[in-house]
């Protein structure tokens, strides 16, 4: 059985989902946003929000910070505009559609990269955390929020089963930490994430920290000398 979703998978059924997300996922996955939002606001600066969606968690990032949204999806693009002309948040400067395995912009260009609940829904994890860690300034974070699976236990069998009726919904319940921890070895410019259960079981937050050109030469050459 395959894990991953393919883009027009993904269109389908966020364009679903647009007209109503709000209403069935807004009081869910709040604690998880604000837990993640926090977090990136203690950094601060230029803030990318990847898979921004509705723009749901927009209007409560401080003005201070500058925030850009993406996302895959036109139809859930298009509400996150509307929240931003009506309730008037200046603080965005921009909303696109990208694919987030090709994202358009340079290389260290925002302070944070934050992704609430999105990381184990996009078609292609890995290579989109390899543009997130790109796009990010040395020093910066990339946030995840998520709905990790489980390991192992009656919850990990249910996830594998329900997984192949969950990819018609857009979803990915079978997701594990251990795939993040992989990406983040294969990648070699973040350090090691650690998990952090934020929702009573149900979330978790996985923050990694860019490293400097002179940490990756370092940890480069201590690979070398170790083998």
């Amino acid at each position: 059985m395959t894990t991953d979703l393919d883009r027009a998978t993904v269109e389908e059924a966020y364009a679903r989902w647009a007209p109503v997300y709000d209403m069935v996922f807004g009081a869910v996955f709040e604690a998880g946003r604000k837990v993640a939002m926090k977090a990136a606001e203690n950094i601060g600066g230029r803030i990318l929000e990847f898979g921004v969606g509705t723009g749901i968690a927009l209007p409560n990032y401080k003005r201070s910070n500058r925030i850009v949204g993406v996302d895959i999806s036109e139809p859930m693009l298009q509400k996150a505009r509307e929240r931003v002309q009506k309730e008037k948040l200046d603080h965005v400067e921009g909303l696109c559609l990208m694919d987030g395995a090709h994202m358009g912009f340079a290389d260290n260009s925002f302070d944070v990269v934050i992704a609430q609940f999105v990381i184990t829904v996009v078609p292609q994890p890995e290579e989109t955390l390899d543009e997130m860690a790109r796009v990010l300034k040395p020093g910066g974070e990339i946030i995840l929020v998520n709905h990790l699976g489980a390991e192992d236990g009656p919850r990990a069998a249910f996830e594998k089963w329900f997984a192949r009726r969950a990819r018609k919904l857009g979803w990915r319940p079978e997701f594990q930490f251990a795939r993040l921890r992989n990406w983040a070895v294969q990648n070699g410019t973040v350090d090691l994430p650690v998990p952090k259960d934020v929702g009573l079981g149900m979330y978790t937050m996985v923050r990694f920290r860019k490293r400097s050109e002179a940490e990756v030469a370092g940890a480069v050459e201590g690979v070398k000398l170790a083998g």
